[in-house]
């Protein structure tokens, strides 16, 4: 069985990445979620186990103590983190798998699956960030700043992954999304199988 292709979507907090995914799953059958693990408080709506594997402080420094997490890192005070080994066992299946996680998981994601393809979704703007994040009606000002700040700190990183994609149009994200994941199917490089198939048929 071919394995899937990990894929890891970063973007800063409140440029739209749950939106792209949530229409992405609508359009490509063979995606899976990987549920991050975080010790933030639940969002109104959110579920635990889909949305977020809701952790203490203390249960998620277990899992990294007991290497049970590919990657995390700390963002505004919260942990965040991939568990491996759903994420091991989806890829097996030849699912593939998206990981939504940070800047800094994502350089760690790469040290560990060297096939995986790296999406930045862009915010049109700073101010229309700043805008979204407004529109939220969840976030304190002191957050917001916090974000802001952090997300111009994300920006950095944003040469560092394969494919960058402007959500000013949600259509358009994630149809773009979806091309680059359909195109790295095709890829030469993950299809040596194919071709040798063909060329001693």
């Amino acid at each position: 069985m071919e394995k899937g292709i990990p894929i890891v979507i970063s973007a800063p907090s409140g440029c739209g990445k749950d939106t792209i995914l949530e229409q992405l799953f609508k359009i490509n059958d063979n995606l899976v979620y990987s549920v991050s693990a975080t010790t933030r408080a639940p969002r109104e709506g959110e579920v635990d186990g889909q949305s977020y594997y809701f952790h203490t402080r203390e249960s998620f420094e277990k899992m990294i103590a007991d290497n049970e997490v590919l990657e995390y890192t700390e963002y505004c005070g919260n942990y965040y983190g991939t568990p491996k080994k759903a994420v091991e066992d989806m890829l097996a299946a030849g699912k593939d798998v998206i990981l939504k996680i940070e800047v800094e998981g994502a350089m760690n994601i790469k040290k560990i699956f060297d096939e995986c393809v790296l999406i930045f979704v862009l915010p049109p703007s700073i101010a229309e960030l700043e805008r979204r994040l407004r529109k939220r009606g969840s976030e304190t000002e002191e957050t917001i700043a916090a974000r802001i700040k952090q997300a111009r700190t994300e920006l950095e990183f944003a040469d560092k992954f394969d494919y960058l994609v402007v959500n000013g149009a949600l259509e358009k994200a994630v149809e773009d999304v979806n091309t680059v994941i359909l195109s790295e199917k095709m890829a030469a490089k993950r299809n040596a199988e194919l071709l040798d198939m063909v060329k001693n048929s």
